[in-house]
């Protein structure tokens, strides 16, 4: 795989209002110069489940190979990629349990993703103070407001 010299700082959180709940997540990508903030959201889903996708989506918008860093506070996106998937591929994803890995769908697709690129995974302790896990936070938590407001709207 070719690579860009310079890195891609990324920034992910997901967020839920309940867990299941209406949840968000959202990207904040960072190229030299550049910035590009993504976010999005489900009406019914987890905050796992929203961790997971906005590391799938920040590193599905990158158009071709990258060296990324790529910031999280969520340890279960953090160790699962990092220390669980392995085994959970070895095993057919199921867990050391032989249960169905939770989840197995989106981290197919992360790990599909996370192939085209050179990602150095960093967990950043959340609500503590890191700008950039703050702005996500932010977007994420935005990304539920407007999706709920929509819902009011729409039920008018």
């Amino acid at each position: 795989m070719e690579v860009n010299q310079s890195r891609v700082i990324i920034h992910t959180d997901g967020a839920c209002r309940g867990n299941p709940g209406p949840g968000g997540w959202a990207a904040l990508l960072r190229y030299g110069e550049r910035t590009r903030e993504l976010l999005g959201s489900e009406l019914v889903t987890t905050n796992n489940r929203m961790e997971l996708m906005g590391a799938i989506q920040a590193l599905e918008s990158l158009t071709r190979a990258s060296s990324v860093d790529l910031y999280t506070d969520s340890q279960y996106v953090q160790k699962g990629i990092s220390e669980w998937l392995p085994a959970w591929v070895a095993r057919g994803w199921r867990t050391a349990n032989k249960a169905p890995v939770k989840n197995a769908d989106l981290w197919q697709r992360l790990k599909t993703v996370a192939d085209r690129h050179e990602v150095r995974w960093h967990w950043v302790k959340g609500h503590a103070g890191d700008p950039g896990n703050e702005a996500v936070d932010r977007l994420a938590n935005s990304a539920i407001d407007t999706l709920l407001n929509d819902t009011r709207m729409s039920r008018r």
